[in-house]
């Protein structure tokens, strides 16, 4: 008989944006960090990405995050992050989904209150603050990356729309910002499918005619990212609300507003002086979700003013379950897949520590 294949999976969502965690089933991939681990798997084993984002096992709306062994000695765990788009450094909803695993799973003992520890995603070390109430884990504050505009109030022309004005930050991708009523949007569910058929035609738009390069990071790929803007309200001192919807290239508009996508309004409310440290903008999604992102500070880098943020939302366990691995089945596709695979399965956790200790318990 030939050894079943299978993946265990943690099925966790924020904001309505499903993100798969990985806890076992992978072998140990070569790198001596999590971000030479992310460019293992993005160049010599994309078929994890590719299985469980597509069908029969998922679909693109979602994301899938590995978990890995900690690399710095600060990290409780590691993560890779994959999406439709290929593999981001960082995410917020993915972190926050991410953070709650670790918990759920015991990777980090849960603690009654608040409680702080780090993970390692391929952008570097994340403090975590979990809050933690009856031992349910109701909400998780993650670092943003640091943020920025690189472009602001540029134009481009743009077929089948006119001319779209538009911002560029980075906020762990390149994003472009466009303000939705601009194009005719409130930012309602039913406008859902005519979102992304927008976006979809901007991103085109922008990707041929330009690109950008991070102040530090360098090339960065194609621009993957759009975020719509609704109004800027302020309901108290200190703290504003706007409808978010962020586009995911290609295709896909997320079911949050997204953490990344919520940084990008923070940097751009602050370089149009909307906003100073301390206060908060709380993003609201197509489906009445939101997170809450606060600007914390802001550092100049060269040209760039470069704001510092963190973000909050809650993230739900939805499933544990097994996917078994079946290469004979004609709708998987196995290459750049089971090489990665243990034949064993296993719980990823109990690979990741040696014979005889413990997972690190972060308080």
């Amino acid at each position: 008989m030939k050894p079943e294949l299978t993946i265990q999976l943690m099925d966790t969502h924020a904001g309505g944006d499903v993100s798969r965690i990985v806890t076992g089933g992978i072998t140990a991939l070569p790198g001596d960090t999590v971000r030479a681990q992310m460019e293992y798997l993005r160049d010599d084993a994309d078929g994890l990405r590719r299985l469980l984002l597509e069908e029969p096992y998922g679909i693109p709306e979602m994301s899938v995050d590995l978990l890995v062994p900690a690399t710095h000695p600060e990290a409780a765990a590691g993560y890779i992050i994959m999406e439709v788009m290929g593999y981001p450094i960082y995410s917020g909803s993915n972190t926050i989904c991410t953070a709650t695993a670790v918990l759920e799973a015991g990777i980090v003992r849960k603690q009654e209150g608040k409680q702080h520890f780090k993970l390692e995603s391929p952008a570097g070390l994340v403090s975590i603050e979990a809050t933690v109430h009856d031992g349910v884990v109701e909400a998780i504050t993650c670092e943003g990356l640091p943020s920025y505009i690189h472009t602001h109030n540029a134009s481009i022309s743009v077929p089948g729309i006119g001319k779209v004005n538009y911002s560029v930050a980075y906020s762990g991708g390149f994003y472009a910002l466009v303000d939705a009523r601009s194009l005719g949007f409130d930012l309602t569910l039913d406008e859902e499918r005519r979102l992304a058929e927008t976006a979809h035609a901007i991103v085109e738009a922008i990707q041929a005619e330009r690109g950008f390069s991070h102040y530090t990071l360098g090339d960065v790929g194609p621009l993957p990212f759009l975020h719509f803007m609704g109004p800027v309200e302020q309901v108290a001192e200190g703290y504003y609300r706007s409808r978010s919807a962020t586009y995911v290239h290609p295709g896909v508009i997320c079911r949050s507003t997204t953490g990344t996508g919520t940084s990008a309004r923070l940097a751009l409310m602050n370089h149009e002086g909307r906003i100073k440290p301390g206060d908060k903008l709380e993003t609201i999604s197509l489906r009445e979700t939101g997170f809450i992102g606060q600007f914390t500070a802001v550092e100049q880098e060269g040209e760039y003013q470069v704001v510092k943020n963190n973000i909050t939302g809650k993230a739900y366990v939805i499933a544990r379950s097994d996917i078994v691995v079946n290469c004979d089945d004609p709708m998987v596709k196995c290459n750049g897949l089971t090489h990665i695979l243990k034949s064993e399965g296993g719980c990823l956790t109990c690979r990741t520590y040696p014979a005889g200790k413990q997972p690190r318990r972060t308080q």
